[in-house]
């Protein structure tokens, strides 16, 4: 779902966060991208812009003399009783999280870094001195969105000719095909298609289709008692947008809002659900669906998206959908025509004036979220402009911070994280002969991606224009719809990025069988080639692993070494890997990080299976690379110990309450501070190192640990 999350990236001008807000803008039609249809597992929350101070410098940072920050332990803590707090806590005692962020730490500096290196290239290119084939159109793009005066005195006027056709709508048929255009315009879908490939035939480009139309972060803040408050936020923020655009009837229009929402989260599957990728493929035709959902006109609304005739869309959470249509057939046209007339204000608000951009902020970060205050102006820029065109900006930055040693230096990890994982496969216990010969077969496939595309995106085509930022906006999103839209004949580009360059963050992608580590986040605390080995092991060497082994989770292993969705486990195997999940998904449903906040072992099982494989291949590997001989002692750690403390470091990270709530409630991480302290009590070789003993508030008895991978 790349181009949906793009299009809410142009829309909004700021990612979901990382930053695990979420929601805001036109995110809300796809409902999250965690449902199966993205295909794509990340190492976290999918999200690229960073807030906070300016960076000091643009050079890589350090850590310590040796890669690691002695100076943030806190070494009053037993590592058997809170391993996080060892590693981390006086690091914790003295951070404040700044004031424009919902959580900080080391992702966040990394992230504050890459922010800093784009803004550097946005300026010369907004100068005319950039040097790149795109320059011309970086730059315009770039000052469009810092010509705050402009926006000032446009106000809403962007907005007017979108508003116009809303009010124009006659029929429910009129509106069926308004929201037809969702992929090329600021309106908005309760069943959004895109186009993705195909997970039972990854060689093929298909149409998808997902339940969304949701304001609010998730189903849950509609159903759920503790959310009341933001709900009833969420109406009133409603009514403040629409009094803004002058639509009729705010306040009523607002409560009807709600109301019809809230029937479609009653008929919308939970993020636990929408992660089976087995349930969430369905392919229908046009005439089934038609049939399938009476009272919404597939070929009225398909007739408006720009797709050529389809015969075959692949429906994601099938039993919704003719809930959808029900309530969408028995909801007032005035109603809907106010829904939409909202989520295009919504979704354009970070675009326009003063008091749009302030009345998003409020609701959206503040108030969902936690943040005190608003980003500035040109990190708001920033994550635009990398929504809109990125690779371009890319290339710039990885001829000026990547180097072809940086690249070598992490095909050599990748290359012993992988033969770690060959080694574990070979001498599993619970797995028969047969599924591991294909499982090993699966490993020997992997594609690996480092650094950057061998191919740049070409955006011939995309004009970009100094004083239309919105514009800019809709016209970046209906030229990437486009593109997609253009190949759905075509061979799967294998060799094309879900990311940027310059995006702190990793992925494996299902249906590709890759793994792809953007040259930002390689780089310390991750990955720096004068550390010590065990530090990076523990470092990228976890983050490598985490992604192999996503090839391996409880969803990625549906797929085999070519990315076909399909069973090719034995059925005693596949029971056995399924008790395992189960053991693992307690242990973290047991976490609360806020009262009544609880972790959702299911929604979060794909990443804590990564996690907990990912460390152990990085402790088998860094191992391995001592070629028998003795670990090096620094400053009274040994290797192994090294190698946890830089899985430790990585997960620094402070949070803000009402962003951890969210985080537990719609994102397939866990937070930070379990994804040290609950992947580390089920590796035999954190016990020896450092001699946790029954007792321990983290100890866990050998036959209840958890070992998949």
């Amino acid at each position: 779902m790349i181009h949906q999350t793009r299009k809410f990236l142009l829309l909004a001008g700021a990612a979901t966060a990382l930053a695990f807000s979420g929601a805001g803008a036109l995110a809300h039609e796809l409902h999250d991208c965690a449902t199966t249809a993205c295909e794509t597992e990340l190492l976290f929350a999918a999200d690229t812009p960073s807030a906070g101070g300016a960076a000091a410098s643009l050079a890589s940072p350090r850590y310590g003399t040796w890669g690691f920050d002695l100076s943030g332990m806190d070494r009053s803590v037993k590592p058997g009783d809170d391993f996080f707090k060892f590693a981390n806590g006086k690091w914790l005692e003295r951070t404040e999280i700044p004031a424009d962020r919902t959580n900080y730490g080391n992702f966040a500096m990394l992230r504050e870094l890459s922010e800093a290196r784009v803004h550097a290239i946005l300026d010369e290119a907004a100068a005319g001195k950039l040097t790149d084939p795109d320059a011309a159109k970086i730059g315009a793009a770039y000052a469009a969105f810092m010509d705050e005066a402009l926006a000032e005195k446009l106000d809403a006027k962007p907005l007017e000719p979108e508003l116009a056709q809303i009010r124009k709508v006659k029929s429910k048929d009129d509106f069926t095909a308004l929201m037809g255009k969702s992929s090329t315009t600021g309106f908005t879908s309760i069943m959004p298609v895109f186009v993705s490939i195909d997970a039972k035939s990854p060689t093929k480009y298909a149409v998808m289709s997902v339940t969304g139309g949701l304001g609010l972060p998730d189903r849950d803040y509609y159903l759920q008692p503790d959310f009341a408050e933001k709900k009833a936020k969420y109406q009133a923020y409603i009514e403040q947008l629409l009094t803004m655009v002058g639509w009729e009837k705010p306040a009523e229009n607002a409560r009807a809002i709600v109301e019809f929402e809230t029937k479609l989260a009653e008929a919308s599957w939970s993020r636990v659900e929408r992660r089976d990728r087995d349930k969430t493929y369905n392919p229908m035709s046009p005439t089934e669906l038609n049939a399938y959902t009476p009272g919404f006109d597939w070929n009225r609304y398909l007739a408006e998206t720009g797709l050529p005739k389809v015969d075959r869309i692949i429906v994601t959470t099938n039993t919704a959908y003719p809930k959808f249509a029900k309530v969408y057939s028995e909801t007032p046209l005035e109603t809907l025509k106010a829904w939409q007339a909202f989520h295009l204000t919504d979704g354009a608000a970070p675009l326009l004036s003063t008091r749009f951009v302030q009345a998003h902020f409020q609701f959206r970060d503040k108030e969902l979220a936690g943040q005190p205050e608003l980003r500035a102006r040109w990190k708001r820029a920033a994550a635009f402009m990398d929504g809109a065109i990125g690779e371009s900006i890319g290339r710039v930055y990885v001829a000026r911070y990547f180097t072809p040693e940086a690249k070598a230096k992490m095909d050599d990890l990748v290359g012993n994280i992988r033969t770690a994982m060959r080694a574990r496969i070979e001498t599993l216990e619970w797995m028969g002969p047969e599924t591991k010969a294909k499982a090993l077969e699966k490993l020997a496939k992997f594609t690996v991606k480092i650094g950057y595309p061998t191919e740049w995106r070409d955006y011939a085509g995309l004009e970009f224009k100094r004083d239309d930022l919105y514009g800019n906006a809709l016209r970046a999103g209906a030229w990437d719809w486009k593109r997609r839209v253009a190949r759905l004949d075509q061979p799967v580009d294998k060799k094309e990025w879900g990311m940027t360059p310059q995006t702190v963050n990793a992925y494996y992608n299902f249906a590709n069988n890759e793994i792809v580590f953007p040259a930002a986040i390689l780089q310390a605390p991750f990955f720096d080639p004068d550390a010590d080995p065990a530090i990076n092991y523990g470092g990228i060497g976890g983050v490598i692993g985490h992604e192999i082994s996503h090839g391996f989770d409880d969803q990625g292993r549906k797929s085999d070494g070519d990315g076909v969705l399909r069973e090719w486990w034995t059925a005693e195997d596949n029971a056995k890997f399924k008790a395992q999940a189960e053991k693992l998904g307690a242990q973290y449903s047991a976490f609360e990080p806020l009262p009544g906040a609880k972790v959702q072992g299911g929604l979060t099982m794909g990443e804590n299976i990564g996690d907990m494989g990912g460390l152990s291949l990085a402790l088998d590997a860094y191992r391995a690379s001592l070629k028998g001989a003795p670990a090096p002692v620094i400053e009274g750690l040994t290797g192994d110990q090294r190698v946890f403390l830089g899985w430790a470091q990585v997960w620094r990270q402070k949070m803000r309450d009402e962003a951890l709530r969210q985080q537990v409630t719609t994102d397939p991480h866990s937070p930070a501070y379990y994804r040290v302290n609950g992947t580390i009590r089920n590796i035999p070789g954190w016990y020896d190192a450092w001699n946790v003993q029954e007792g321990d508030k983290l100890y866990v008895k050998p036959e209840e640990r958890v070992r998949i991978w």
